[in-house]
C-alpha cells in the first residue's frame, strides 16, 4: 500500500489522513511521523511530496521524499515569499544564474531533462511564471543566452554559489527596477481615481440637467390649462 501526502518539510504531524489508512493496518504512525521528519528536515519551510510504502504483510514500510516544486524551490533560494500577479509587468526579484543553477541541481533528479542544462532552461521558465529577473534580464533573454552557450562554464561547473559583488549589483539594479515599478503602479492608481472621478461628475451632471428640464415643462404644462372665460353679459333693453 502506498500512501501520499503533502508535508511541510520536518514539520510533519498526526493526521486523519494517516490515522485513516495506516491506522487500520496496524502501523505505528509516531514512528512513521518521525522517520519523515528527519527524511524531510533538509527542506524546513516548504511544502514535500512525500510517499510511504507499507508492506501490509510484515507492517514494515519505506518512506520516500521527493524534491518540493519548482517554485517554492526559487521562493527559498531568492528569499521571497510569493511571485508576481502580473507576469511581464512587475518583477518580484533579480537571480543570478549560480541560483538558478542551484534550483536545477536540486530537482533534476526528478526531472525528465536529460542534462543539467536542459533543467536549468526549465527552471529559467518557471522563473518567469514568477516574475523573477535573472542576471538583470527577462528570462526569455536568458533562455536565449543559455542557447547561445553563454552560461555553459557555470553550468559545467554546477556554480552554485553567488559572490558577495554580483549579488550587491544585482540588488542595486532591481532596486532601481522596483522603484520605476512602484512609480508605474501610483500613476495608474492615480488615473484610475481620475477616470473614476471623472464618471461621478458626469453622472451627477446628468442627472441634474435632467432635472432641469423636467421643471420647464411642468410649467409649460400648468400654463398651458386654460380657465372658462366668464360669460360677457349683453346689454338689455332698458323698460321704460
Amino acid at each position: 500500500m502506498i500512501v501520499k501526502i503533502l508535508t511541510e518539510g520536518g514539520e510533519m504531524k498526526p493526521g486523519p489522513v494517516l490515522s485513516q489508512k495506516l491506522g487500520p493496518a496496524g502501523i505505528n504512525i509516531g514512528e512513521v511521523i518521525q522517520k519523515v521528519n528527519e527524511a524531510t528536515k533538509n527542506f524546513q519551510g516548504l511544502k514535500v511530496p512525500v510517499e510511504i510504502d507499507v508492506d501490509l504483510g510484515t507492517k514494515d514500510f519505506e518512506v520516500k521524499v521527493f524534491s518540493p516544486p519548482v517554485s517554492e524551490l526559487l521562493k527559498r533560494e531568492i528569499g521571497i515569499t510569493k511571485g508576481s500577479g502580473v507576469q511581464k509587468k512587475i518583477y518580484v526579484a533579480n537571480a543570478s544564474i549560480e541560483q538558478v543553477i542551484s534550483v536545477s541541481k536540486t530537482k533534476f533528479p526528478n526531472m525528465l531533462s536529460k542534462s543539467l542544462k536542459s533543467a536549468v532552461k526549465t527552471i529559467v521558465g518557471t522563473c518567469g511564471s514568477l516574475g523573477i529577473l535573472i542576471e538583470n534580464k527577462t528570462p526569455i533573454e536568458i533562455q536565449e543566452e543559455i542557447n547561445q552557450g553563454k552560461y555553459d562554464s557555470e553550468i559545467t561547473k554546477e556554480k552554485t554559489e553567488t559572490s558577495a559583488e554580483k549579488k550587491a549589483k544585482l540588488d542595486a539594479y532591481f532596486s532601481k527596477v522596483k522603484a520605476e515599478q512602484e512609480k508605474i503602479i501610483q500613476q495608474e492608481q492615480a488615473a484610475k481615481e481620475a477616470a473614476e472621478a471623472e464618471k461621478t461628475t458626469e453622472a451627477a451632471g446628468t442627472a441634474t440637467t435632467a432635472t432641469e428640464e423636467k421643471a420647464p415643462a411642468k410649467t409649460e404644462e400648468k400654463a398651458s390649462v386654460k380657465t372658462p372665460a366668464k360669460e360677457e353679459k349683453k346689454p338689455g333693453k332698458s323698460k321704460k
